[in-house]
């Protein structure tokens, strides 16, 4: 049994290394729907020796999913990713549109793994540079508590 996963900008840099790692990780994946504007539309990514062709994002487009991995800009998180929730997937979105939303975590699992916990539809993660840096400051303050980061 797996899970049928969505990648919001499929064809962007970040939705392609996405693909990547479910496929990397051997990720439970039932079934993949690659969303993108209209230009992609008929493109086709290979996923686990498959063809998949890239369909164009619309609101709709979330029936069936499970899980849906967003990375298309801001403005296309804060108009789709709603959309997403009401059909019943869990975003994790990769965009500022929800970091700074006290309702949704912001989470680096190998941070805060806990926070998942709290979502409501919606997991925010911080932008790449942020990751790597509270990664390496996490047993920093576990051993001597950080206050601050200049």
């Amino acid at each position: 049994m797996g899970y049928n996963v969505a990648i919001v900008g499929a064809t962007g840099a970040v939705g392609q290394v996405m693909r990547q790692i479910l496929e990397e990780r051997d990720f439970p994946v039932e079934r993949l729907r690659l969303l993108a504007s209209a230009r992609s539309v008929g493109k086709r990514l290979l996923f686990k020796g498959e063809q998949i062709p890239v369909e164009e994002l619309k609101e709709g487009s979330f029936r069936g999913i499970d899980i849906v991995l967003s990375s298309a800009g801001s403005a296309v998180s804060r108009w789709f990713v709603p959309c997403a929730v009401k059909a019943g997937a869990v975003v994790i979105d990769n965009t500022s549109a929800f970091r700074m939303d006290p309702q949704v975590p912001l989470v680096v699992p190998e941070v805060n793994p806990e926070e998942i916990k709290k979502h409501k539809g919606i997991i925010a993660n911080p932008n790449c540079s942020t990751i790597q840096l509270v990664v390496v400051l996490k047993p920093l303050h576990d051993a001597a508590g950080v206050k601050r980061v200049c």
